[in-house]
């Protein structure tokens, strides 16, 4: 690999950026592409399948035999609210290839025996924020109920273009914290990028269950997600 190859690679990773090393396996050179910068052609859609798979595997593209080196980062997601369904979520969602992140000020729910092995922060979401910023390989999961906690944890994830974004509660507590958002400055077409009710509707009614349709919801919008130069901060259509 070239140097300025590397750099770029090493400078992609700082900057939490998916990129894939394209190498000809006949000829041995190599080309880095960050998703940034993925086309329109039938490479670049290779590249993008690449990207949302995380698979690096060969290729047989306009004639050339290719190598396709996959590199991204870690995908995490970030909860608001130490709960019972965030007890349930945390080690599943860890199992599944995700870092986690509970975050909730009430000390009496985050105690680092409810969560054992697990990144607690018993601050405000902006304090943790503030060292810990959001990007489009994080999910924000707002669970407690309470829009003093929740409502700054969604404004940082819907400004920072998380990949999933999901809140607690019904329709008509929805209503009322989209009111609120919009009264914060925030217009209504971000606002409609949050997963309300959320979770997939798999009729959830255990914390563990909600739990369940959580994370799936998290993990198919991580696949789904739009990739490249004109991405949004959400996934694609089926």
């Amino acid at each position: 690999m070239e140097i300025s190859t590397l750099a770029t690679l090493n400078a992609a990773k700082r900057d939490r950026l998916g990129a894939v090393l394209v190498s000809d396996l006949d000829t041995g050179v190599s080309q880095l592409i960050t998703e940034d910068q993925v086309a329109t052609d039938a490479l670049g859609q290779e590249i993008r399948a690449r990207l949302l798979s995380g698979k690096s595997g060969t290729a047989e593209i306009a004639g050339k035999s290719l190598f396709l080196n996959v590199h991204l980062p870690p995908p995490r997601i970030v909860v608001i609210g130490a709960v019972h369904i965030s007890q349930a979520l945390a080690p599943m969602a860890a199992l599944s290839g995700f870092a986690v992140t509970i975050i909730d000020p009430r000390t009496a729910f985050a105690t680092p025996e409810r969560f054992a092995g697990i990144d607690l922060r018993a601050d405000w979401p902006d304090e943790v924020f503030a060292g810990m910023p959001l990007d489009r390989y994080s999910a924000m999961v707002a669970v407690t109920h309470d829009p003093k906690i929740d409502d700054p944890g969604l404004i940082a994830a819907l400004q920072a273009r998380c990949f999933y974004v999901g809140a607690l509660g019904s329709r008509k507590t929805h209503a009322k914290r989209v009111e609120r958002l919009i009264a914060g400055g925030l217009d209504a077409e971000t606002i409609a990028a949050i997963r309300a009710p959320i979770g997939i509707d798999i009729g959830a009614a255990s914390p563990a269950e909600i739990a369940v349709a959580i994370l799936a919801d998290v993990i198919q919008s991580l696949r789904r997600r739009s990739v490249g130069a004109a991405s949004g901060s959400h996934e694609a259509s089926p």
